[in-house]
């Protein structure tokens, strides 16, 4: 006997194209601040082989802003029927069921970026600690909606309705 596959006609959501900012910045920060440690540790250490890791610091950030715009064009997600679907990734695509029953806690949180664009991330805690699931780079209205849909979606299946 065949197992039931589930055709959904619900589309994808996608994250705020406005997210692709907020990671460009990240990138650009971070590599800034690993650039500094390196050329500080080569010029007042005399560490002649941390240029070569600023080398490789400025490589891996000039690639992480190239490929930032689609790997945040990539995020998606879909409320089904008894769980939602996240997707993310471009070479390594991961994809994640969470059942609304099993969901515990569903935080909305913003990071200093996030607030200047007014977007937020919605994260999901279940009983399982391998199932940390994120959706960054929401609307703040959206992903409070979202948040009180899924709370209410959540309680009803934990009560059995």
């Amino acid at each position: 006997m065949r197992d039931r596959v589930e055709v959904t006609t619900e589309p994808w959501h996608r994250v705020s194209p406005k997210y692709v900012v907020v990671v460009l910045v990240e990138a650009l920060v971070g590599g800034i601040l690993s650039a500094a440690v390196c050329a500080a540790l080569a010029v007042f250490a005399g560490w002649w082989w941390a240029w070569f890791v600023l080398g490789a610091v400025a490589v891996g950030t000039v690639v992480r802003l190239v490929i930032a715009p689609r790997q945040a064009r990539a995020i998606g997600y879909r409320l089904r029927d008894d769980d939602l679907l996240f997707r993310r990734g471009i070479m390594f695509q991961r994809f994640v069921a969470v059942p609304y029953g099993r969901m515990q806690l569903i935080d909305v949180t913003r990071g200093p970026v996030g607030r200047m664009l007014h977007l937020a991330d919605l994260k999901f805690v279940t009983a399982a600690a391998a199932t940390g699931v994120a959706i960054p780079g929401l609307p703040e209205d959206e992903a409070e909606r979202l948040r009180d849909r899924l709370v209410e979606l959540a309680e009803s299946r934990r009560a059995g309705l």
